[in-house]
């Protein structure tokens, strides 16, 4: 086990080693000369380091992924790759130097990860097209085996920032100025008001009445106060949503696309109520030129309050996201329209507008006139990336399809339950080809095998910040982590862990095969069974006390969970996670769901919250357990008590007993109506006596 202990000392000091600055000096190895290289120190918005020549020539720039553009990992904890980019947009290469992603820490050989970091060198982001996931290797080199969601995001951090780089160094054709998307600052609301970063426009009651042709008795008091400003640089964004609900933002876009924040209090409402129905806030709109931008429901986020320090208290806020597609610039002039609600009078249009300009210190100006250009700047600067989760998303698409009519099945089987179980022999060749489909499919194809380190990281992200764009990275998680929260009201924990959970059905297609062999299994005595129930519960207890001190030491003992070995890896591991595995699906062939029934800290978490489940949709007959113990001894995971209840944080939802339920030549009471109705045959006359 000395490999895994070296791991956790590994991965401890990078996550010591991730507080720190990256040393950017190691970036200068990425440089073929015959003469040594000067890495001097980081400077400019966003930071990278000049590399030059002895002779003084620059040759390109190395910079930190974790200072560019705040990259994070699938767990989301901090990604720090240091790489470098020449002059002309080639990557001369990269190194991760720090990281807490739970697959890198114990599972994948450092070497595997090395490489696949280092085959960037050579790659040309000029052309301006993203990479996607599903480009081949001419677009990239191929993700890391066994950590798919974890190499894109790794892929997506170096081409991002190193585009990011490109764009702020390198002489460009254009002579426009770009906005300022990288500087960080955090401004109060008078701050914001000084230097013009947030308009305002009050319509008094007698305004407004006057442009709809009314009156008003109370003429000086507001009709609505409407503020406005573009939240995409990051220190009017920051200020007014928070850093939290910023990033959240910022993580629905594009890295071209823009937010606009609008807040109002007054009587009227910017709103309305028609974009519930119609999708489009009929109210207001962006004009810039001779452009008019609707405003869509679907790219708007309502706010609770403003987070800049003396900030109003407003009737309602909401961010809107401006896709780059629509044609609006940030670095122009535009305005914002509102509508009254009634035709014109003959004061004039019953709309008022709120005109908006960028502060100049937002924008960055383009280089002067004389200084040479190339176009690998303006060529990345037109390309706007969408989230990578998205291309994540569109990748997988296919495997999605297949998961949503998993899941549609499955929904039906638990909905239709009775319907089911009552065929049995229907019941249990259902069963074994959706077990089946789950190994194969979820588990061995897709690698969807759900982990307590999902649990750790929801709980993290809730503490520190929470990130959808973090779970979207990997759909058939985010999927499976969905329709588990909505199946936990209904039916418990169970669905998970009997129909879902790849490494479980292994076991219990195991388990059979071992049954069909003839091995013996062995019973546990129920006294004893409970007791043991104790161990996956203190066990995830454990994991999440150990991860409040240290996340890399509880992904550590979060190897108790052997789906990485078995499922996401395939056995492709040390010997000690190899046997360990093997171990328990042994223990398996002899204990039907072994592990289930005692290890498994996932099957803790799920059972925890399943609690609240609102139905009890399991069906038993005032003999079970008095008179019949058929279903406690055929159970999966021996979860009925001998007198007959079911536990619900043990159940994995098999629906056996419910197929023993229907069964009359298996349930007591079905057999005891049975011979109820079945008629006593007429008694038979006696013999004449035989006279003497």
């Amino acid at each position: 086990m000395s490999k895994v202990l070296s791991g956790f000392v590994l991965a401890i000091g990078l996550m010591a080693g991730a507080a720190d600055a990256a040393d950017l000096q190691v970036a200068a190895q990425f440089f073929a000369s015959s003469t040594p290289v000067t890495v001097e120190a980081a400077q400019g918005k966003p930071p990278a380091a000049p590399v030059k020549a002895a002779d003084g020539r620059l040759l390109g720039y190395a910079f930190s992924t974790l200072d560019v553009s705040g990259s994070v990992g699938y767990a989301g904890r901090p990604l720090d790759i240091v790489a470098a980019i020449t002059t002309d947009g080639i990557v001369t290469g990269a190194t991760i130097v720090a990281h807490e992603e739970p697959i890198l820490v114990i599972g994948i050989p450092k070497d595997a990860l090395a490489a696949y970091v280092a085959n960037f060198k050579g790659f040309d982001i000029r052309p301006g097209a993203s990479l996607k996931p599903s480009d081949d290797l001419s677009r990239g080199p191929h993700a890391v085996a066994g950590a798919t969601i974890t190499s894109t995001v790794i892929r997506d951090a170096i081409l991002r920032s190193a585009r990011a780089v490109l764009r702020s160094r390198v002489a460009v054709t254009d002579t426009a100025p770009r906005l300022d998307r990288e500087t960080l600052r955090r401004l109060s609301w008078q701050g914001l008001l000084a230097e013009g970063a947030v308009q305002r426009r009050l319509i008094s009651r007698g305004e407004a009445a006057k442009r709809l042709g009314t009156q008003d008795g109370e003429p000086d008091k507001p009709f609505i106060d409407l503020w406005l400003a573009l939240a995409t640089p990051p220190p009017i964004g920051e200020s007014l949503l928070g850093q939290r609900g910023y990033e959240a933002e910022m993580g629905k876009v594009g890295t071209e696309d823009d937010l606009v924040l609008i807040g109002a209090s007054g009587l009227y409402s910017f709103k309305g109520t028609a974009w519930r129905q119609s999708g489009t806030f009929e109210r207001i709109e962006l004009v810039q030129g001779s452009r008019t931008i609707a405003l869509k429901a679907a790219d708007h986020t309502a706010i609770e309050a403003l987070h800049a320090a003396g900030a109003p208290e407003l009737r309602e806020i909401a961010v809107f996201r401006i896709r780059h597609a629509s044609g609006f610039d940030p670095t122009k002039p535009f305005r914002l329209d509102l509508d009254l609600g009634a035709p014109s009078s003959a004061a004039g249009p019953a709309v008022v507008g709120i005109d908006y300009r960028i502060p100049d210190r937002y924008l960055i100006a383009p280089p002067p006139p004389s200084t040479p250009s190339t176009p690998a700047a303006s060529a990345a600067a037109a390309q706007a990336q969408s989230p990578v989760w998205q291309d994540i998303w569109w990748s997988r698409r296919y495997e999605i399809g297949v998961l949503g009519a998993m899941l549609a099945v499955l929904a039906a089987i638990l909905v239709l339950q009775d319907t089911v179980t009552a065929h049995g022999q229907f019941y249990y060749r259902l069963r074994t080809g959706y077990m089946l489909l789950t190994l194969v499919f979820l588990g061995l194809i897709a690698n969807a095998q759900l982990s307590v380190v999902n649990v750790l990281t929801f709980i993290h992200a809730l503490l520190s910040g929470f990130r959808w764009e973090l779970f979207l990275l990997d759909p058939l998680v985010f999927l499976l982590w969905s329709f588990v929260a909505v199946s936990m009201l209904f039916w418990g924990r169970g669905v998970f862990c009997g129909w879902l959970c790849p490494f479980g059905t292994l076991q219990e297609l195991s388990n059979h095969l071992a049954r069909r062999i003839g091995i013996k299994q062995i019973e546990v005595p129920f006294g004893l069974h409970e007791r043991l129930w104790m161990i996956k519960y203190v066990g995830f207890v454990a994991i999440l006390a150990i991860s409040l001190r240290s996340i890399l030491a509880a992904f550590t003992v979060a190897e108790i969970e052997p789906f990485k070995t078995t499922i996401t890896m395939k056995l492709m591991r040390e010997w000690p996670f190899v046997l360990y595995a093997l171990t328990l699906l042994g223990a398996g062939l002899f204990i039907e769901r072994f592990y289930c029934r005692y290890l498994c800290p996932l099957g803790a978490a799920l059972a925890i919250p399943a609690r609240m489940r609102m139905f009890e949709w399991l069906k038993r007959y005032r003999e079970c357990g008095a008179e019949c113990h058929v279903c406690a001894r055929r159970c999966t995971v021996q979860a009925i008590h001998p007198l007959g209840q079911i536990n619900p944080n043990e159940c994995i939802y098999c629906l056996k007993c419910q197929a023993n339920y229907f069964d009359s030549e298996t349930c007591l009471h079905l057999k005891k109506r049975a011979q109820r109705r079945t008629p006593l045959p007429p008694p038979t006359s006696a013999p004449p006596a035989r006279s003497s």
